[in-house]
C-alpha cells in the first residue's frame, strides 16, 4: 500500500511540473501561485508536524531557533549568490532551491513509510495529504529553476528528481526507522528553507515582473489549496 501511494505523488509531482513548463511563458503568474503554495506548506505542513513531533522533546522556544537558523542559513546562500552576476551562479542557486524542494519530497514519502509504521489508517491520511500539496511541489521546482535562468531540459532533470524523492523516501522506510525528534529537525530546517523561498524570493519575484492583483489571488489560492489538502488529510 505505500509503495502504490508513492505512486500517485510521482504522477501528482509531475502533472504539476509538467504544468509549469508548458506555461512557462506565463512565468511570473505560476511563481505568484508557487509562492502561496510554499507558504502554505510551511504553516499547514511542516511547522505543525515539526512542533508536534520535537516540542516535547526539544521545546517550543528550541524549534522556533531551529526554523529561523534555516531561514538564516538559506538568506546567507542566496546573498552570497547575489554577490556573483554570472547567469551560471543564477543556476546554482536555483539548483539549491529544487534540491531543497526534492530532499523535502523525500521526506514526504518517509513520512508516509513512518506513518504506514504507526497504522494504515494514519499513513492513508499522511499519503492524502502529500499527494494532494506534491502537484505544487512540481510546480514550484520547476519555478525556481526556470525563474534562475535553467533551460527545460534542466527543469526536467529536476521535476524527475523531486518526483521521485517520494518513491525513495517510502522506500526508505522499509529498512529503518527514523526517530520523531530528528524528523522533527529536520522538518524545522525545510520550514525555513521554504518561508525563505515563498517570502523573500519567489514573492516578490512575481510581484516584480506581474504587478496587477491576479498575481495576489493566485497567491492566496496557493495557500488555500495547501489548507484544504492538508484539512482533507485531517479529517
Amino acid at each position: 500500500m505505500p509503495l502504490l501511494l508513492s505512486l500517485l505523488t510521482f504522477l501528482s509531482t509531475f502533472i504539476g511540473g509538467l504544468l509549469a513548463i508548458r506555461f512557462k511563458e506565463k512565468l511570473a503568474i505560476i511563481i505568484g501561485f508557487s509562492a502561496g503554495a510554499v507558504i502554505g506548506v510551511v504553516f499547514f505542513d511542516l511547522l505543525p508536524e515539526a512542533f508536534s513531533l520535537g516540542s516535547k522533546q526539544y521545546g517550543i522556544q528550541t524549534i522556533s531557533l531551529i526554523i529561523v537558523s534555516g531561514f538564516l542559513f538559506y538568506m546567507l546562500l542566496d546573498r552570497l549568490s547575489v554577490l556573483h552576476t554570472h547567469q551560471h551562479e543564477n543556476i546554482r542557486k536555483g539548483r539549491i532551491g529544487a534540491g531543497s524542494l526534492s530532499i523535502h519530497s523525500y521526506l514526504d514519502g518517509v513520512a508516509i513509510g513512518v506513518a504506514f509504521q504507526v497504522s494504515p489508517s494514519m499513513g492513508i491520511l499522511i499519503a492524502v495529504a502529500v499527494i494532494t500539496h506534491d502537484f505544487a511541489d512540481g510546480v514550484n521546482t520547476v519555478s525556481v529553476i526556470l525563474k534562475e535562468g535553467g533551460n527545460n531540459k534542466m527543469a526536467y532533470r529536476w521535476l524527475i528528481a523531486d518526483a521521485l524523492a517520494p518513491i525513495l523516501g517510502v522506500v526508505s522506510t522499509l529498512f529503518f526507522k527514523i526517530p520523531n525528534g530528528f524528523f522533527s529537525i529536520l522538518l524545522s530546517i525545510f520550514s525555513g528553507f521554504f518561508l525563505y523561498i515563498g517570502a523573500s524570493d519567489l514573492l516578490p519575484e512575481s510581484r516584480s515582473k506581474h504587478p496587477g492583483f491576479l498575481v495576489t489571488i493566485l497567491t492566496i489560492l496557493g495557500v488555500l489549496l495547501l489548507y484544504v489538502a492538508t484539512t482533507i488529510a485531517q479529517v
